[in-house]
């Protein structure tokens, strides 16, 4: 999510990938299915005949009957988000896990209506399916749980996924600009960026009420007991309000973390986090883990000297800009359609086009024999899996499709 779509063709790719003698290729998933700036494919829990593709511009499409492809407007957001100029726009989309009854499902987006700058806003709400028509949602149903003002239009972050413990868990960046210029991160006491959250949307008995802030629209969501920073009173070393502290935290000190994925198997949550002028990262997810960021870009370096206290969580995986200068999570790949990818992490970069496998090993950093490329597509932005028979898909932004991984019939 760094370059405009103009200017891809200015990237030049490293003279060493041949896509040709890799081992994967990638095609059009939904026959000749086109769309405006396509960000992710969701499925409801449960479902295996439909899938529902984010716009960035502001519109959620259904596809349904997957055997016959045909799209349809699910929400049209379009007048919500105003701007979807740099990385605005809707961003996420997360279905309840007992959707098919309470027909709710929840939305991350931007709103940056035209001329109102001080107005822009960073928007977690929960919608409606039509209790008539299960292809439409109610667009009058929305009920914000977070609206934090934004001075910036990148680094939104955006993610949403209701993980194994049925909480919602939500990615958000550092507020943009360069350099953590707003000083967002490293903190636990002022807004919700440069962080992840875990949040209890169905207020359970024994979840907490959320600190006040301005962003909280009270009476929406509550804090799972077990969350990290519950009752902090200290951070780094140094003392910190707990009756300020943002309890929603799950983990910190990302700068623009894009896309993550639980893996089905072990319940381990991987990220992408995007940065700044020199490395990548992919990080292993841990409760209260802090991950840097501006003290450090991925394991390096970056910015100030940390307090002596403070302990960071060490990347699984960081290439330099020489390979790639925009990562894309991904997901685990599982299943028999690729037993050769069976148990590695799939993840890719939006500006180079490379899509990589990567071989874990338990929660150890991993070094570069366990990282292999397999595919080359630019503008991937986000992975997910064909819901009929667990296919790896492939948003892309840049061609206006959503790809399917196959196997490469050219490769040698």
């Amino acid at each position: 999510m760094r370059l405009p779509l103009h200017l891809f063709a200015a990237v030049l790719l490293p003279s060493f990938v041949m896509a040709a003698e890799l081992p994967y290729a990638t095609e059009s998933a939904f026959g000749d299915l086109k769309f405006n700036q396509p960000l992710a494919v969701v499925t409801p829990p449960g479902e295996t005949d439909r899938v529902f593709v984010i716009e960035k511009p502001g519109r959620i499409l259904v596809i349904d009957d997957l055997a016959h492809p045909r799209k349809s407007v699910f929400l049209d957001l379009r007048e919500r988000v105003g701007s979807d100029e740099s990385e605005q726009g809707v961003l996420a989309l997360a279905f309840h896990p007992d959707y098919a009854h309470n027909r709710q499902f929840y939305v991350w987006y931007t709103s940056d209506p035209p001329g109102f700058r001080s107005e822009r806003e960073d928007r977690l709400s929960r919608f409606l399916a039509s209790a008539g028509n299960p292809n439409v949602a109610d667009p009058a149903s929305e009920q914000q749980l977070i609206a934090q003002p934004d001075e910036a239009r990148n680094h939104n972050g955006g993610e949403l996924l209701f993980g194994p413990d049925g909480y919602l868990y939500l990615s958000i960046g550092d507020e943009g600009g360069a350099n953590d210029q707003f000083q967002n991160s490293q903190r636990i006491d002022k807004d919700f960026f440069s962080g992840i959250h875990r949040l209890d949307v169905d207020r359970r008995p024994g979840s907490l009420t959320p600190n006040p802030h301005p962003a909280v629209h009270p009476g929406s969501y509550s804090i799972p007991h077990d969350n990290p920073f519950v009752g902090a009173t200290s951070f780094n070393g140094r003392p910190v309000d707990p009756a300020r502290v943002r309890t929603e935290f799950w983990a910190v000190g990302l700068r623009n973390p894009w896309r993550m994925s639980f893996d089905p198997a072990t319940g381990k949550l991987w990220c992408g986090d995007v940065g700044q002028g020199l490395h990548e990262e992919v990080d292993l997810i841990v409760r209260g883990g802090n991950y840097g960021w501006n003290y450090r870009e991925g394991a390096f370096p970056f910015r100030g000297r940390p307090p002596a206290a403070a302990k960071f969580t060490e990347p699984i995986w960081d290439y330099p800009h020489t390979e790639g200068i925009c990562i894309t999570g991904g997901l685990v790949s599982h299943g028999s359609r690729y037993p050769d990818l069976a148990g590695k992490y799939l993840f890719a970069d939006y500006a180079f086009g490379r899509v990589w496998a990567l071989d874990p090993d338990g929660d150890k950093i991993v070094g570069p024999e366990r990282v292999k490329q397999v595919a080359q597509s630019i503008g991937i932005v986000s992975f997910a899996r064909d819901p009929r028979n667990g296919d790896v898909l492939l948003a892309n932004i840049a061609s206006g499709e959503v790809l399917r991984l196959v196997r490469n019939s050219a490769a040698r």
